[in-house]
């Protein structure tokens, strides 16, 4: 490979993938390259955990391992670490923490990624690949600042266990909770960033409406979200006659019915899909969009215009899941940053621009950014310049940009 640049394309999209990442070069690249292939041969074993394991405290430490792959001047661990799911059970999640090396003048700010949707199924998880920072948006630019870095992968993601795909509490309990593992594990302070892109913004939401209550020992000093999933049932509703939309409905359909169906009267498959959505339903779930796009294409396809049996706004009790894991219901008592693209076609310009209005209307301080020929896979990084130097200046007490 030598000194060459290369290119790897990352899966960053609620649907399907289009952004491509620079990687570095020379030596360093090389290095990378070849701990990549050594951890990911030897991963599995770190994610293997008894079926039963005694509860402790959210965010406390269950494993972590170096990761020998972090890029020069930095540590990083994959770790497992205690949360709480949507039903208050105690659960066990995985993910990555990436810091500078060295001391800093005083400790780090934490920031808390969500990433985008790279799939459900327990494989599918960005923290169990041979590259696992690249999934997360301006991670090189956030540790030459000087942050330290956490990446959940969410809960049923690199452990298994029922997958919480666009279940809000779940996902930013995760959130949150990575957050207190960084702190511990780098010596990092109370201050926490919240950053994600479209799933990954829906979790960020989420954990910003809950940081208070759930996290009160951290000084949350704002979120910033692309691109983030938030009426769930206008969401499905814009994107269902595509291959996308299909993909994503199985994802979060799968996710509802095995965490809501057991508790929730109604929360079955075949009351909301086609008989051939339920059959086919189970096969997608288990795909992954990085490397499994023709077998999702294959399955999905004929499903378009035939998935549905019945409008999930309008059914119940589908219609109260999807209102209960949209963000909004209560105001977010931070600055929140919001980015959209004008040629996104998964999260559509007009569902961004309601959920702004909505958050200005109960209190919310947002500062609202769109980008003109922007899609979704390249809005987080065309946002970053002016995210990150929005978080430089929380830190600094002042909320830079101009907002509701």
């Amino acid at each position: 490979m030598g000194a060459r640049r290369t290119l790897t394309v990352v899966a960053l999209a609620l649907g399907f993938t289009i952004a491509i990442v620079l990687a570095g070069s020379g030596w360093q690249l090389v290095r990378e390259g070849v701990d990549g292939v050594i951890e990911k041969e030897t991963s599995a074993p770190f994610y293997a955990v008894p079926a039963t394991v005694p509860e402790r405290a959210p965010g406390s430490l269950y494993r972590s391992a170096p990761i020998p792959s972090a890029p020069a001047g930095t540590r990083a661990w994959r770790v497992l670490y205690h949360s709480t799911d949507v039903l208050g059970s105690d659960i066990l999640v995985s993910g990555v923490i990436i810091a500078p090396a060295g001391s800093a003048p005083r400790p780090r700010t934490v920031v808390s990624w969500g990433h985008p949707t790279t799939g459900a199924a327990a494989r599918c998880a960005p923290s169990v690949g041979f590259a696992p920072f690249s999934t997360i948006e301006g991670v090189n630019d956030l540790l030459k600042r000087g942050y330290v870095v956490a990446a959940t992968d969410y809960p049923g993601m690199g452990l298994a266990a029922p997958n919480s795909y666009l279940i809000g509490t779940s996902e930013g309990n995760s959130v949150l909770d990575i957050a207190r593992v960084a702190k511990k594990l780098t010596g990092a302070s109370d201050r926490l960033l919240l950053w994600g892109h479209s799933q990954g913004g829906h979790a960020a939401l989420f954990a910003a409406q809950s940081a208070a209550t759930y996290a009160p020992e951290f000084d949350l000093l704002g979120v910033g979200v692309a691109a983030p999933a938030t009426n769930l049932a206008q969401l499905l509703n814009d994107d269902i006659t595509g291959l996308a939309g299909v993909t994503i409905a199985s994802y979060a359909f799968d996710a509802y019915a095995k965490v809501y169906g057991p508790s929730v009267p109604g929360a079955r498959l075949d009351g909301i899909l086609t008989p051939a959505g339920v059959a086919a339903t189970p096969s997608m779930a288990k795909l992954c969009l990085l490397g499994q796009n023709s077998q999702i294409h294959a399955i999905a396809r004929p499903l378009v215009g035939g998935y549905l049996a019945a409008d999930p706004a309008t059914t119940q009790p589908w219609a109260s899941l999807l209102q209960s894991n949209t963000p909004g219901a209560v105001p977010i008592d931070v600055p929140v940053f919001v980015a959209q693209g004008a040629a996104d076609t998964l999260v559509v310009p007009t569902a961004t621009d309601a959920f702004v209005t909505h958050e200005c209307s109960i209190g919310t301080t947002v500062s609202y950014f769109t980008y003109p020929d922007t899609t979704h896979a390249t809005i987080a990084y065309r946002a970053l310049p002016r995210l990150l130097d929005w978080f430089d200046g929380l830190q600094r007490g002042a909320n830079t940009l101009p907002h509701c």
